[in-house]
């Protein structure tokens, strides 16, 4: 299971933000007071997971781009907003699912994601490892994706995650282990090559 993990994480870089809550509070305070540096920082340390968790709600690459810059605008203007919880990954990533849900709404699409097109987080296509994640992701079910990305990229813990996606920590824990060994299934049925899937 490990290495399932792994698989999964190598390919959603960098893998968690590289600041702890409390620093990520203090760029949001700062942003607040109109500092661009804090901003950039900000957005080096965040990118990838607001990324990751749009790519998990759209399902195509240029939609996530989309929702990702979006959200940027969105934290610049409303910075002086937030209020210092110890949770700003959470605040950031409800940001981004409401600006997506706003977007699918507006195209006349439904939520829950149920009529995205199958598209699947682009890899880098050069690897026989990353040709088979992307295959075995499409196993997952909307809400797996969200959850298994939201913890592995974003690394919000199970609890954030129940709390922003409106269920039970229960089921969160269990779609996430669910998601985990569907993964790991579907890799095995691949013959994943040169890695022991554990």
């Amino acid at each position: 299971m490990l290495m399932t993990m792994m698989l999964v994480e190598n390919h959603f870089k960098p893998l968690r933000p590289v600041m702890d809550p409390h620093d990520l509070e203090e760029l949001l305070r700062q942003i607040a007071l109109g500092s661009q540096q804090a901003f950039e920082e900000l957005y080096r340390a965040t990118d990838s997971a607001i990324c990751g968790y749009a790519l998990s709600l759209m399902r195509n690459h240029h939609e996530a781009q989309d929702i990702m810059m979006d959200t940027y605008l969105k934290i610049r203007c409303a910075a002086h907003l937030y209020m210092p919880l110890g949770k700003p990954m959470a605040w950031i990533l409800t940001i981004t699912k409401n600006i997506a849900r706003t977007k699918l709404r507006s195209a006349g699409r439904q939520i829950p994601l149920d009529d995205l097109e199958e598209t699947t987080p682009s890899f880098d296509q050069d690897s026989e490892e990353a040709v088979a994640l992307e295959q075995a992701m499409k196993v997952l079910g909307d809400q797996e994706r969200q959850i298994l990305i939201l913890h592995a990229v974003t690394g919000l813990k199970h609890r954030e995650i129940a709390e922003m996606l409106g269920m039970p920590l229960a089921t969160v824990l269990s779609k996430y282990a669910r998601s985990l060994k569907k993964l790991k299934k579907a890799l095995e049925e691949d013959n994943f090559p040169n890695k022991e899937v554990q």
